[in-house]
């Protein structure tokens, strides 16, 4: 072969245009080949951006974890997930069979900037960051972090919405009792005693822990999820929230540990990968105005188990809101 003809057949090796996407890329809906092995890592490879009026969905890592009460590491979160996001963003969407981008405009405006040194100024930096964002009539898809970063999320986003219908996947209830202001178990029951959440119109979903305190919140349990099955628990919750308008929150330890080792709080007895990914999958009748996904602890992960899972629930997310554009 030639030299010319290797030129011409290896266009994306041998062009400065077509790498390191993340922050070279500047059209809309765009994507081209990368090796996944290198280029910066941005969530599926969007562009950075700080143009948030003219996106669909903007992408936030909040690297926080000072609220955790077991194992920390959850800050490392946000560069894992974006890390694990490679492969998702080189093939066509699964199973959806459409460029979720075509659709979309999907931006990653980095991390929030947080100073762990003052913790009182924590919820109110996170509070204000989402608001920038809410406020330009983007969708919020926010990474942590550990959990307690809902609240401050939540609170912006119920200024926008008013009282929100919570859709939590969680191991854990997080609505007991107060042992300081700073706990990733408790901040829902804040966010209740405030009127952020409409407890009436929510659900907590994979629950196998016990909490004495009933907020009224409705409950389905890792166990039920396996006695009832997926299209049974996918009804009980379209019926429940269609109509409304839905705040996501997906805490990682709804996964079995087999499925998610990785993760601050683990429990055993949880649900497997593609049972998550199948209640992602079924959510398109709902109004969802906002998600994050939290608890990913790189430093107790391994091979990269809990991120990829992570970041393969984001990337169905989306492409479950690509698919209401019609």
């Amino acid at each position: 072969m030639k030299k010319n003809e290797i030129k011409q057949s290896n266009p994306a090796v041998l062009s400065d245009a077509l790498s390191d996407q993340a922050w070279r890329n500047s059209k809309v809906g765009r994507k081209f080949f990368e090796p996944t092995y290198g280029g910066a890592t941005s969530l599926l490879r969007r562009p950075y951006s700080s143009a948030f009026e003219e996106a669909d969905i903007v992408v936030a890592g909040i690297p926080f974890d000072n609220a955790t009460t077991y194992r920390p590491g959850c800050r490392l979160g946000p560069r894992a997930i974006r890390a694990a996001s490679v492969q998702l963003a080189e093939l066509p969407a699964f199973p959806f069979a459409f460029d979720p981008f075509s659709k979309l405009n999907v931006i990653d405006s980095g991390d929030f900037l947080l100073n762990p040194h003052q913790p009182e100024s924590i919820i109110t930096d996170i509070y204000q960051q989402a608001k920038s964002i809410i406020t330009s009539g983007a969708s919020l898809l926010s990474m942590g972090g550990d959990h307690f970063i809902s609240y401050p999320l939540l609170k912006a986003h119920a200024e926008i919405y008013g009282p929100l219908s919570l859709l939590q996947f969680d191991a854990h209830c997080d609505t007991w009792t107060s042992m300081g202001e700073f706990d990733h178990g408790t901040m829902f029951l804040r966010a209740i005693e405030e009127g952020l959440i409409d407890v009436e119109h929510s659900i907590q979903i994979g629950l196998r822990t016990h909490n004495d305190l009933d907020v009224g919140i409705k409950q389905i349990t890792s166990p039920q999820i396996h006695e009832k099955g997926i299209s049974s628990v996918l009804d009980e919750i379209l019926s429940h929230l269609k109509g409304r308008s839905v705040y996501v929150s997906f805490d990682i330890d709804i996964l079995d540990p087999a499925f998610a080792p990785g993760t601050g709080t683990p429990v055993s007895g949880g649900i497997a990968s593609w049972q998550a990914l199948s209640l992602i999958r079924g959510l398109a009748p709902l109004n969802m105005i906002g998600l994050d996904l939290v608890e990913v602890s790189p430093p107790f992960d391994h091979a990269e188990i809990t991120a990829i899972a992570a970041a393969t629930i984001i990337h169905d997310w989306i492409c479950v809101r690509a698919s209401q554009v019609i």
